[in-house]
């Protein structure tokens, strides 16, 4: 079975996913009998290329690195000649990956380049949380009408996948409660300065590494937990928050001595992401909370991510892992794939296949 995917966003998610697909395409075949042919990338800054018969990944990422475009590509055109709305409507794709970055404001350009493609009848899987956090309800009806499927695994906790494994494991599971620490930059930066460095240190330390953006105000002032809690209330609690409706306060104004005397009195400072239920209504907050170290959460530190979901049949149910980077949300986008292709093969013994390799 072939799935064509157009790819929108060339940027460090959408090229992390063809190093993978590229990685992976030859136990992809023998695994599963599927190829994943990407016929089309469109990016803002980078520009568009479209080949039905499939595109040279190993060629594209080379001329990607070298020159910072793919315009010098065989067939690549300039954004504007050939744009993301193009791809997302073109008749030669079946799946559109859309990894293109985060806007907790209006959830574009993701959100039309998603409502798009679910309306031409195309399978979406996307890394963007914007979409999920502010229209989700709106986008699942639509890919319900146009029986198409809509997955989102790398939106909240990257390649660890808390989104598939709490929905398709809880099932028939009234989940109450969802608490944890899911954003990998700040939680490395607070493992810092528990160790006595200076909060302008430990960021500029995570930069080096990567791990903190340029400009990191999304992660520090808590921006990014905020989206990956709306998700979560979406999904697990059925329930659409406003950004105002989150209760936020980053970790800027935090101070090496707080989170030393925390630690003298068994207790660790995490940024605690937490939604709720409450009587009829449902809580939401992002903020630094002392930790007791009975707590597991006490227990992650670095770049690790991981979600607490209570429950009233297992009571609490931990999920705990690697939380972001290119590769882990390549394998979030990879996962995602593989579950489309297991409820689209028409085949119950490849779709058993494709669900338990």
């Amino acid at each position: 079975m072939e799935l064509r995917i157009g790819l929108v966003g060339f940027g460090t998610v959408g090229t992390g996913f063809a190093e993978l697909l590229l990685e992976k395409q030859g136990a992809l075949r023998e695994r599963y009998g599927l190829d994943l042919r990407v016929v089309g990338i469109t990016d803002l800054v980078k520009g568009s290329v479209y080949d039905e018969r499939g595109l040279d990944l190993a060629r594209l990422l080379e001329v990607s690195r070298r020159e910072s475009t793919i315009l010098s590509y065989p067939g690549a055109v300039k954004f504007e000649e050939f744009g993301s709305l193009d791809l997302v409507r073109e008749d030669g794709v079946d799946v559109v990956v859309e990894a293109t970055p985060t806007n907790l404001e209006t959830g574009e350009p993701g959100y039309t380049h998603i409502r798009e493609a679910l309306s031409s009848g195309k399978h979406v899987v996307t890394t963007n949380k914007g979409p999920i956090a502010l229209r989700y309800k709106e986008l699942r009806e639509l890919a319900a009408r146009k029986g198409v499927f809509l997955r989102f695994e790398g939106t909240v906790m990257s390649g660890t996948p808390c989104i598939s494994m709490a929905s398709e494991c809880l099932r028939g599971a009234e989940v109450k409660r969802i608490r944890g620490i899911i954003n990998g930059t700040t939680n490395f930066i607070l493992t810092e300065m528990e160790k006595g460095m200076p909060y302008e240190e430990a960021l500029r330390r995570a930069q080096e590494l990567g791990i903190a953006e340029p400009d990191p105000t999304a992660d520090v002032e808590g921006w990014d937990a905020v989206a990956k809690v709306m998700i979560l209330a979406n999904v697990f609690m059925g329930h659409q928050l406003s950004v105002s409706e989150v209760e936020r306060e980053g970790i800027t104004g935090l101070r090496p001595e707080e989170l030393r005397a925390a630690a003298r009195g068994g207790a660790k400072v995490k940024l605690v992401a937490e939604v709720r239920k409450e009587g009829g209504t449902v809580l939401a907050s992002v903020k630094p909370r002392k930790v007791p170290s009975s707590d597991p959460l006490a227990h992650v530190d670095g770049v690790l991510n991981a979600l607490i979901f209570s429950t009233d049949t297992v009571g609490d149910v931990l999920i705990m892992g690697v939380g972001a980077g290119p590769r882990a949300t390549a394998q979030a986008i990879l996962s995602d794939l593989l579950w489309i292709y297991a409820y689209t093969s028409g085949s119950p013994g490849k779709a058993h296949m494709a669900l338990f390799p």
